[in-house]
């Protein structure tokens, strides 16, 4: 089974080059599976509606997962509505419903698993404690988890847990791609952070002197999705049909 995870989608040029390459994409790499994080497909940079969802679903996405700016342009309802988009579990606020959905396709299910971090985020409730409790109600072969943390150690800590447990954990939300990709020794893929879809002239996706005026002046500053040419940022994980495990990890990247 090949799960295609793709980086945070950012504004609407990302959402655009997403729509473009995307379904082209899924047919040359063969993907069974392929998981967006929409969170920042809204224009101005900063959340998610369901007319995005929707659009992220018709070009290829088969799991739409968000992270902190989750409820910034959509309502709770929109999460218990749609199955496959999906909120960090690890709200505490939300029912942990709406940050887990199974994908049945048949031959195989496949459970996606969003959660959040906890170090210089919002407070949330702990991300290893609800992945052990929706994980002990799981009975998927192939699960996958989204983890959208700021801290690099916090991502490798939560991996390094639920080695073995899952086919895959994949971090998102800084928008910069690591360079560890790989299997970790229990058979999980992991990558720290998978990048981004969006601008490449830019500051992880916002116009660059608008970015600099904030890290110069730390005065409050109005960002704004930069424009050019895009790129997006993927990693596929190839997973063992009869046991769920990862097998082999590879980075992606589309650029125009």
């Amino acid at each position: 089974m090949k799960l295609l995870c793709v980086g945070d989608v950012v504004g609407e040029p990302g959402l655009r080059f997403l729509c473009r390459r995307l379904p082209a994409l899924r047919r040359r790499l063969s993907v069974d599976v392929c998981i967006v994080n929409g969170e920042n497909a809204h224009p101005d940079g900063v959340g998610i509606t369901r007319s995005i969802a929707e659009e992220l679903f018709a070009h290829g996405a088969d799991a739409v997962t968000t992270g902190n700016h989750a409820l910034r342009r959509a309502p709770e309802s929109l999460y218990e509505e749609t199955e496959a988009l999906l909120c960090p579990a690890n709200l505490p606020y939300l029912e942990p419903a709406a940050g887990r959905v199974t994908l049945d396709f048949g031959r195989y299910a496949v459970t996606v698993l969003n959660l959040s971090g906890v170090a210089f985020l919002e407070p949330v409730d702990s991300p290893f404690d609800v992945a052990d409790r929706l994980l002990a109600e799981d009975t998927a072969r192939f699960r996958v988890v989204d983890f959208h943390a700021e801290s690099t150690a916090e991502k490798q800590a939560l991996a390094r847990y639920l080695d073995g447990r899952v086919s895959a954990v994949f971090g998102t939300h800084t928008h910069v791609p690591t360079a560890d990709a790989g299997v970790l020794p229990g058979g999980t893929g992991f990558i720290t952070d998978v990048g981004m879809t969006g601008p490449v002239d830019s500051v992880i996706g916002v116009e660059p002197s608008l970015a600099i005026r904030r890290q110069r002046t730390h005065r409050p500053v109005r960002f704004a999705v930069a424009g050019g040419p895009c790129r997006l940022d993927a990693v596929l994980f190839t997973c063992e049909d009869a046991t769920g495990r990862c097998i082999a990890a590879e980075q992606i990247r589309e650029e125009e």
